[in-house]
Formats: structure tokens, C-alpha cells, sequence
């Protein structure tokens, strides 16, 4: 039985094979963010109007159909912030439920300031211990994680 199975699969045309695998497998959404500090070694970071819990954390957001994740990283920073992103570097990848989310770590090339005041109501550069309440425990660890390493001469 299987063995026909095979045969019928490999006599369809390649687009409906695609189409097909795509319609039975579970969707996901994909995202990239960037842990970015400043000479001072603070961090920035967005208050988000569309954040589900708390506003402020990374910036970053959707990667679009045909996107590169670095390429979506920069053209996130530039649309929300202004500014331009040097030492960019793939820090991790990793899976929240149906949702993937690659991390990057960067410098700040520039002085950021709002250019999407219908997605962010702030933005600011923190001190490690000194983030906004609300941000969320994860993302606070993986800034420690980063800014930590950074200072240690690990970046």
C-alpha cells in the first residue's frame, strides 16, 4: 500500500507535491530582533504598541516572504529607529510555541529616534540593571547574557 502511495506521490507534478506538503504541515511565523547597545554598553529598547503583554523589549519584527534575516533585522531598525547597524552578528535562533526567532546582536550606528509613532510610543537605552519593569523575563536574561559577554571582552 505504501509502496503505491509512493508511486501516485511521484507522478504528481511538483507544484501540487509542494502545495500539497505546505497544506498539511503547521504554519509558523518567523521574526528577527537585536539585542543593539551604544558605546556606553546600554541597551536599546523599544515600548511596542502591538507587544501582547508588556510594551517595551528588542527591537526587531516580522520577516517578510523572500526576506534574509539580516536583511530583515536592518530594515526593521531603520523603519522603527532611524539609525543603521554595524558588528551585526546571528546570536540564536530559537522556537516559542509556533514562532521562531532569530537573535541578533549589533552596535548602534547613529542616534535612534521614533519614525513609526503608530508602532512605538518610546524607545530609550537602559543600563543592564536598570531595565523597565514590564520587560519581559526572557529577554531581560538574553540582554544580561549578551551585555555580560560583551563587557567580559567576549563579543
Amino acid at each position: 500500500m505504501l509502496n503505491k502511495l509512493g508511486t501516485v506521490w511521484k507522478l504528481l507534478p511538483p507544484w501540487l507535491r509542494l502545495r500539497i506538503v505546505r497544506a498539511t504541515q503547521s504554519k509558523f511565523t518567523v521574526s528577527a530582533a537585536a539585542i543593539i547597545t551604544n558605546e556606553r554598553q546600554q541597551v536599546l529598547l523599544l515600548n511596542h504598541t502591538f507587544r501582547p503583554f508588556s510594551g517595551w523589549g528588542l527591537p526587531g519584527g516580522f520577516i517578510t516572504i523572500r526576506e534574509q534575516p539580516e536583511a530583515a533585522i536592518r530594515r526593521e531598525i531603520r523603519e522603527e529607529t532611524g539609525i543603521e547597524l554595524d558588528e551585526l552578528a546571528m546570536f540564536r535562533i530559537q522556537t516559542i510555541g509556533r514562532h521562531v526567532e532569530i537573535l541578533f546582536t549589533a552596535t548602534a550606528n547613529g542616534d535612534p529616534e521614533v519614525k513609526s509613532p503608530r508602532e512605538i510610543i518610546e524607545l530609550g537605552w537602559f543600563e543592564v540593571d536598570r531595565l523597565p519593569a514590564g520587560l519581559s523575563k526572557s529577554q531581560a536574561k538574553v540582554i544580561r547574557e549578551v551585555v555580560g559577554a560583551s563587557q567580559n571582552g567576549e563579543r
